[in-house]
């Protein structure tokens, strides 16, 4: 039970010591050599849990499940298994932590950090059957979902209730999935992450039990009770239990939505003007920023004529009128920093073609060079120092005969490079892991982090230790024994 893993706790001056002795009990067996012993007995339990079709150990879906859109290799486990409830991911947590069998949290495969791949083999739980929307209170603004609910299918939902759910990542993830990765995307300058976004989770720990971090039921806007457990596990990334439902904050549809796109003379131009708009209040939505190579590559691949320079597109959400005076104000305060070719537009088709840039920006880096692969980079920094790190970026991927078109959301300081590379080039393999190395480094020495909304996963977890430093190490790896004394809970990842 949950009160007899805190006894677990220490004092901080034991943590090394605790997790050393727990990583030496891990050390003397591998996991694969448990899974081994383990699997042909766990799995006629696990079908007297979920079913025989709630069970597989086919290679083909294995494989399906060892891996996201990330650039790390396929790691499958050894056993795919879909619960439809929590009562069932318990039951079967159970099973796995008796038998010591690690247990990788699965939602829709999206992740862009290898935070789904079974570096220690173990038993995936797949919770896309688990695709209910339980709760919704218009009047209170909140929705709880089960974690196979991704955000469009909640959207959908929601259509016709004047309500919808801003956090976006892109892709058409899963809300739990994008709880446990603290994801959030182009509309985070306004209605912020996922971590500002969760009101409650309800969460299954690696002995099978359950767990709400802000008590059952409990929705309020906010609360001033106890520790704030809920964003322990936002950001969690599967490695501390498994989120089974998620209370989430609803915003009223705006009545009116304006897009814009605009030119500068520099990077500097533009993240001057970015900073000013946001000084000056306006509530923008949405704030996204190209760079002249990503510009030229949109151009190209979507037959557009974009001014070859770094680019703004922004987007206002508000009322009639309200919007009017955000435009005006931004217009002025864009051209006060040199730019040029500032285009708006209200109605749906024409916003959609001021914003096709941006929402093919991923497709256009591909087309760059055929048959290649693409990898997102992801860094943030305090606004003031991106003009420093976006200049420096660029010339570290002229210098390295690197292709990375650089995307970000500028209203928070968060950008990506989309680094084009061809996997079967071992050299330029090896090239773009040491630029990516010295992007996050760069983030760092300028007092931001070396992931804004991926996550840590498989790669950054070194990056991780520089960043928070060896004592605030130590206290996430004491809170990781005390709620997970065996490691089950997706091991190899973040810590």
């Amino acid at each position: 039970m949950a009160l007899a893993l805190l006894r677990h706790m220490r004092c901080l001056c034991t943590l090394p010591r605790t997790v050393a002795a727990l990583q030496s009990s891990i050390d003397k067996r591998s996991y694969a050599e448990r899974v081994r012993g383990s699997l042909e007995r766990v799995v006629s339990a696990f079908r007297a849990v979920v079913g025989d079709d709630g069970v597989s150990l086919g290679a083909a879906v294995r494989e399906q499940h060892g891996k996201d859109e990330s650039v790390h290799s396929c790691q499958p486990p050894d056993v795919v298994v879909w619960p439809r409830s929590v009562e069932e991911v318990s039951a079967l947590a159970k099973i796995c932590h008796h038998h010591r069998l690690p247990i990788i949290p699965f939602g829709t495969g999206t992740g862009l950090e290898g935070g789904v791949g079974a570096t220690k083999g173990g038993v995936c739980f797949s919770l896309r059957k688990m695709d209910s929307v339980l709760d919704l209170h218009q009047e209170d603004f909140d929705v709880t979902v089960e974690p196979g609910v991704t955000r469009k299918a909640l959207n959908a939902y929601l259509r016709d209730t004047g309500l919808w759910f801003p956090v976006d990542p892109g892709a058409d993830a899963s809300l739990c999935g994008m709880a446990a990765t603290s994801a959030s995307g182009t509309n985070a300058v306004r209605y912020g992450t996922m971590r500002e976004n969760v009101l409650n989770l309800e969460v299954v720990l690696a002995d099978g039990t359950i767990i709400h971090t802000a008590g059952k039921g409990r929705r309020s806007r906010k609360t001033a009770a106890g520790y704030n457990l809920t964003n322990l596990f936002v950001g969690s990334e599967g490695t501390l239990g498994v989120l089974t439902k998620a209370t989430l904050r609803l915003y009223g549809v705006p009545e009116a939505l304006v897009s814009a796109v605009c030119s500068f003379p520099s990077v500097q131009a533009a993240v001057d003007s970015t900073v000013h708009i946001l000084q000056a209040g306006i509530p923008i939505a949405r704030i996204e920023f190209l760079d002249d190579v990503m510009i030229d590559a949109c151009n190209r691949y979507s037959a557009l004529s974009y001014p070859v320079s770094p680019t703004l597109f922004l987007e206002f959400h508000g009322t009639e009128r309200g919007l009017e005076e955000q435009v005006s104000i931004t217009e002025e305060i864009t051209q006060g920093n040199g730019g040029s070719d500032f285009s708006w537009a209200r109605d749906t088709e024409t916003r959609a073609r001021l914003w096709k840039a941006r929402h093919d920006a991923w497709y256009a880096a591909l087309a760059l060079r055929p048959g290649c692969r693409a990898y997102a980079t992801d860094v943030c920094v305090p606004i003031s120092h991106l003009p420093q790190i976006i200049v420096e970026t660029k010339k570290d991927l002229t210098e390295n005969h690197l292709t990375g078109p650089i995307a970000g959301h500028v209203g928070d300081g968060n950008f990506h490079c989309l680094m084009v590379l061809d996997p079967h080039d071992p050299e330029e393999v090896k090239r773009v892991h040491h630029f990516t190395e010295r992007l996050a480094r760069r983030a760092l020495a300028l007092d931001g982090t070396c992931t804004g909304e991926h996550g840590v996963g498989l790669g950054k977890r070194a990056l991780l230790r520089e960043e928070l430093g060896p004592l605030a190490m130590e206290v996430m790896q004491g809170l990781k024994a005390a709620l997970d004394p065996k490691n089950l809970m997706n091991p190899g990842k973040v810590l």
